[in-house]
């Protein structure tokens, strides 16, 4: 091309443009960018190191006989490598207000059980707070991993999941949990340490004060666990406490509760005697009598 048809396609390219002006449109509304930064709620540090102290609890302080797990509030699929290959049954709670199991958590749990091949998930939609669809004494052990705080957040009851999980656990069972230490200025520790001692009525006794006869008489209900094992996990930005709480075998029963059941217990002992008894009798006739014909035939 030469550069007289050069400058003349140039000519014509301007003319063109400046006859078919663009006009750029304003936008109508500012598009939203969301952040994509990893919302762990806590700093790096805290967040390893208690994921460390969460998988060597559940690993050693979850005994042979165990074979249903419940994890309080799943977020994802981590909890089911986090407890051993001896359990056989992994129940899932939410952290959503409406109870229902996000998909992805769902997903995430799907893919860690069959990488993992041992424990079955068992998918419930029911809150952490609100185990509505799980029996009463019917899990081994419930995990609590950093949950009460992401309950706080989501607006849920971290005190009620407690009382939850005391609720579904068989007696001996155990409550495995690596939690902040101070929530809302509440010490986790000591909720979990005083759970069932609680009183009976609808009016509390100041001390000192007298209890007349028409009073209706308190009565003292019996810790839920009976052993609380605890420790302090140290390298952490913020401060959080791992430990076991060991349900109690009459947890949550009043005095006349527990003296009904020790009465029963011993009843069915002194059966079991009077039957040892009574085989025992049936043996030493039959000896005896066996012994006589002998004697009779000689």
């Amino acid at each position: 091309m030469t550069i007289s048809s050069f400058a003349t396609a140039l000519f014509l390219a301007l003319n063109f443009l400046d006859s078919h002006a663009f006009q750029v449109q304003p936008r109508l509304q500012q598009c939203s960018r969301k952040n994509t930064e990893l919302a762990m709620g806590l700093d790096m540090v805290t967040y390893m190191r208690t994921e460390w102290i969460s998988a060597a609890l559940c690993t050693n302080q979850t005994p042979r006989e165990a074979d249903v797990c419940l994890q309080l509030g799943c977020e994802d699929g981590r909890a089911v490598t986090f407890v051993p290959r001896t359990i056989d049954q992994f129940i899932t709670s939410t952290l959503e207000p409406d109870g229902v199991l996000p998909v992805s958590v769902e997903r995430q749990l799907t893919q860690q059980e069959k990488t993992r091949n041992a424990a079955v998930v068992t998918f419930r939609d029911q809150r952490a707070d609100d185990l509505k669809e799980t029996p009463d004494e019917s899990v081994d052990i419930v995990v609590s991993l950093g949950a009460a705080a992401r309950m706080i957040e989501t607006g849920l009851d971290w005190k009620k999941s407690v009382q939850e999980a005391a609720r579904v656990l068989k007696p001996g069972g155990r409550l495995l949990f690596v939690e902040q230490t101070e929530l809302n200025g509440e010490s986790y520790l000591d909720y979990v340490d005083n759970l069932g001692l609680e009183v009976e009525g609808s009016e509390e006794v100041e001390e000192g004060e007298e209890v007349e006869d028409d009073d209706e008489v308190l009565e003292e209900r019996f810790p839920i666990f009976e052993e609380v094992g605890y420790d302090d996990v140290d390298l952490v930005l913020v401060p959080h406490v791992a430990g076991v709480a060991l349900k109690s075998m009459d947890a949550g029963m009043t005095a006349a509760e527990r003296d009904a059941r020790e009465a029963k217990i011993e009843q069915e002992r002194q059966a079991e005697i009077s039957l040892a008894a009574f085989e025992r009798g049936i043996k030493k006739r039959k000896k005896k009598k066996k012994a006589n014909a002998s004697e009779e035939e000689a």
